[in-house]
């Protein structure tokens, strides 16, 4: 039980130093200790091993055999405790890579804006990001994180909300003036409507007409595989959307995009998660940290300056 009271790694040190510097006075410095108690804390370490380790003299040190094989002995085990603290280090540093999969429309507005912010904070973290309205399996694609927009359905999957922005119904300028502004849900009929073209979308619109939920279909000469896309073409004044304001709230401020049939509106949210694969609670420190930082930074209710290429 004596031993566990012996900082024999911290005796070891001040040995160490002591051998590299060559004194006692020089070790003492560099330690903020005194001379006398490294040279007490070595006499110390004699006493216990039954060996002298250090011929001592005015003018330079010098190691006995003993001392020799100690100092050979004592300089790996230290190198081993650099080794163990900096893997743990490590394991608790964010380092690595971080597969983000994102739909377009919060890839382009919302993540990859924040992407110098985030490799500021991690450099070691390199993120490597893939934009599509695709909903992939986290496994088969090897994805750390997903962000998922509606409301999650029950899966093995672990999810952090990152928000909800509400939808609005909207067209350009340039489209209202030459078909005109719907005054209601069945105006719909007579305009060019963009829809959605993968599998999962409902080509219906909901409004809230006379106190009731109504799901009415949209007909149109161009659908789209993504938001972004569909942005596109309201912007350039193929005919009406239906999209998230976190999507398009730059262009509503900036007028590039006007809402229409308000009145109507159900005020459904667009809901957005990042999903993961738990693992029973664990994550790497590199995937939490993207996490967390997506949940502390994104903001839906902001209205960027999206990109236009148009």
């Amino acid at each position: 039980m004596a031993r566990l009271e012996i900082n024999r790694s911290g005796e070891m040190e001040v040995f160490a130093r002591a051998v590299e510097l060559g004194g006692f006075s020089p070790a003492a410095r560099a330690l903020r200790m005194t001379p006398s108690a490294v040279s007490k804390l070595i006499s110390r370490m004699e006493a216990r091993l039954g060996a002298r380790l250090i011929n001592r003299s005015t003018r330079k040190l010098t190691l006995t055999a003993e001392g020799q094989l100690f100092h050979e002995r004592t300089l790996r085990v230290l190198a081993d405790l650099d080794e163990a603290e900096s893997a743990v280090a490590a394991s608790i540093s964010p380092r690595g890579r971080v597969r983000i999969n994102s739909n377009v429309p919060f890839g382009l507005h919302h993540l990859l804006p924040l992407v110098p912010r985030f490799s500021a904070l991690y450099p070691k973290v390199i993120l490597d990001i893939v934009l599509n309205d695709t909903v992939v399996d986290l496994m088969d694609a090897r994805t750390d994180v997903a962000i998922r927009t509606g409301p999650m359905r029950a899966s093995q999957l672990m999810a952090r909300k990152l928000g909800e922005s509400p939808m609005a119904v909207v067209a350009s300028p340039a489209y209202l003036a030459r078909h005109g502004v719907p005054k209601t849900p069945g105006d719909l009929a007579a305009h060019n409507c963009i829809g959605f073209n993968f599998t999962r979308h409902c080509d219906k619109w909901p409004f809230v007409d006379g106190g009731e939920r109504v799901w009415l279909p949209i007909h149109g000469d161009a659908t789209s595989g993504d938001g972004e896309t569909s942005r596109q073409l309201a912007l350039v004044g193929q005919g009406l959307a239906r999209l998230a304001h976190f999507h398009i709230g730059g262009d509503l401020a900036a007028g590039r995009l006007v809402p229409v049939l308000e009145a109507y509106n159900p005020g459904d949210l667009e809901e957005l998660h990042a999903v993961y694969v738990g693992h029973g609670g664990q994550l790497p420190s590199r995937v939490r940290a993207l996490i967390d930082f997506l949940v502390a930074e994104v903001d839906l209710r902001s209205a960027p300056e999206p990109r236009a290429w148009v």
